[in-house]
């Protein structure tokens, strides 16, 4: 397997989850993702992008979010990064998400990190000089 990187910078606008689609399809031909592991990251990001836009920064203010993908062949790593308000998602909800909960009343993100962490191997947040870091891991 070959290794990769690559990296897109989009701006906190729900519109641009289209860019992070492509991103995530381009990767997936690349690596030669099977089908439903592509739709599965595609959800991934969105999920967490969509986090990012609705909680980072106040309404209105127009800020770049960067997510950066490599992979060494076994792992696929996705680092996302933004320089909004300090907010850890891996932190911000209990493993035990009411499941009895009909999903389309649920708050929007509020399954995120649920999602993420039964999709990804490994997800991680750091504060770091002023950046939220969230890096999601999966073997492939």
């Amino acid at each position: 397997m070959k290794s990769m990187k690559k990296e897109i910078r989009i701006k906190n606008h729900l519109d641009e989850l289209e860019r992070v689609n492509r991103f995530v399809e381009e990767i997936g031909e690349e690596l030669g993702l099977d089908m439903e592991l592509q739709m599965n990251l595609n959800l991934v990001m969105e999920e967490m992008v969509v986090n990012v836009i609705s909680y980072a920064y106040p309404e209105g203010k127009e800020a770049d979010i960067e997510l950066l993908a490599e992979s060494d062949g076994k792992e696929l790593t996705f680092v996302l990064s933004d320089r909004g308000k300090e907010f850890d998602p891996t932190m911000n909800e209990t493993d035990d998400t009411d499941m009895d909960v009909n999903p389309a009343e649920r708050d929007l993100g509020g399954m995120g990190i649920y999602i993420v962490k039964n999709i990804m191997n490994e997800v991680t947040y750091q504060r770091l000089e002023g950046k939220n870091l969230l890096t999601m891991k999966k073997a492939i």
